[in-house]
């Protein structure tokens, strides 16, 4: 088994893109991150778009971009993209609207070389695999987003590359069919025996299609690893963010967490239902965050959790059937509650509040 293993550094203006990626065959790694991180140049650097600055790409072990050695050791490697074997399916789909969505997929093929009735032939087999082979003469203006989504993904994979390439593949759909189309995605990539790589913003592509996910910051890969432990152990407040929860760090003595942020000055302590030791993360669920009301000199609420602290409403921000309140002080924190609980103990900017949290939903783990 191999896929793709790459070492790449490219220079993107201020920052640079460094980092190891290696994908066997038959999984999907997700690639997840800000704006500006250097998810799409990590994918334009392994098809061949953009060159590397250092480091080396493997497709299938062979080498497809290897920067000479300054010192003589070894020469410059670097296949063109029509020579890696490769499926791109880049943002947008970028179907040409001339074409059949038949002669847009048998295009992939006739640009490597393949004769015309050969390349249609396999280019509607590659469209029934996706459920398109009866709208192989529809014009790209006249298929829904979904449908032209699959038209670039048969077009992707159409000349059975080693490595698929998806840009952001639901980023050009409308929010009502992207569970649809998602799952389709997921069941055409089980029948794929090579390497995929998807970039994403959204960690429902994630969860749905990938088998470990690469989280990148700033040029840099700050988590990596299987969905689940991703997911179960965020390392970083991106990650945290993405997933929904709070994330705080601190360090552990027995049931005592001392957080590290300290803002105005103050600090705060977390208690813990089971012993932990050395520097931890913690998540807590939003949900798991009560909020009661507390004028200036209360003190600590009856018969609270042990974990009860005084903080200010910083903002409320309406999300499906709860509201986000994000709460600072000592600590930032988010609860997640009912529309009535923010109009009953009108939960507005400035409004002092107690934040509670029982020590049995607060979970810690190693940094």
């Amino acid at each position: 088994m191999s896929g793709v293993q790459a070492s790449v550094v490219v220079a993107m203006g201020s920052t640079t893109l460094d980092l190891e990626l290696d994908v066997p065959r038959g999984t999907v790694t997700a690639v997840l991150g800000p704006n500006g991180s250097g998810k799409t140049t990590l994918l334009r650097t392994i098809a061949g778009l953009v060159a590397l600055d250092g480091g080396c790409i493997r497709i299938d072990g062979d080498i497809v971009d290897a920067p000479a050695d300054p010192s003589g050791g070894t020469s410059e490697v670097f296949v063109p993209p029509e020579r890696r074997r490769v499926g791109w399916m880049p943002q947008g789909h970028l179907l040409l609207d001339h074409m059949s969505a038949l002669d847009n997929v048998a295009f992939a093929l006739r640009s490597r070389g393949v004769r015309r009735g050969d390349a249609r032939h396999r280019a509607l087999a590659e469209l029934g695999r996706v459920g398109l082979q009866d709208l192989a003469g529809a014009r790209p203006h006249t298929l829904s987003g979904g449908q032209s989504q699959r038209v670039a993904l048969a077009r992707a994979l159409v000349a059975e590359p080693s490595l698929l390439l998806l840009d952001e593949p639901m980023a050009a759909l409308d929010a009502s069919v992207r569970p649809t189309t998602r799952r389709d995605l997921r069941h055409r990539l089980a029948g794929f025996n090579g390497a995929t790589v998807l970039v994403t913003h959204d960690p429902l592509d994630a969860l749905a299609l990938a088998d470990d996910v690469v989280v990148l910051e700033r040029g840099s890969v700050s988590q990596a690893g299987p969905i689940a432990e991703v997911t179960a152990r965020p390392r970083s407040p991106y990650v945290a963010d993405l997933l929904g929860t709070n994330l705080l760090s601190g360090v552990a003595t027995g049931h005592t967490v001392v957080l590290d942020t300290r803002i105005g000055g103050e600090s705060a302590e977390v208690h813990l239902a089971e012993e932990a030791s050395g520097a931890v993360f913690l998540v807590v669920a939003p949900s798991a965050v009560s909020v009661l009301p507390r004028s200036a000199h209360d003190a600590a609420p009856p018969g609270s959790p042990r974990n009860h602290w005084p903080l200010l409403v910083h903002d409320t921000a309406p999300m499906g059937e709860r509201v986000m309140v994000a709460l600072t002080g000592a600590l930032e924190i988010t609860a997640a509650v009912t529309p009535s609980a923010v109009a009953d103990l009108e939960l507005g900017p400035g409004r002092n509040v107690w934040a509670t949290v029982k020590a049995t939903e607060v979970r810690a783990y190693p940094r």
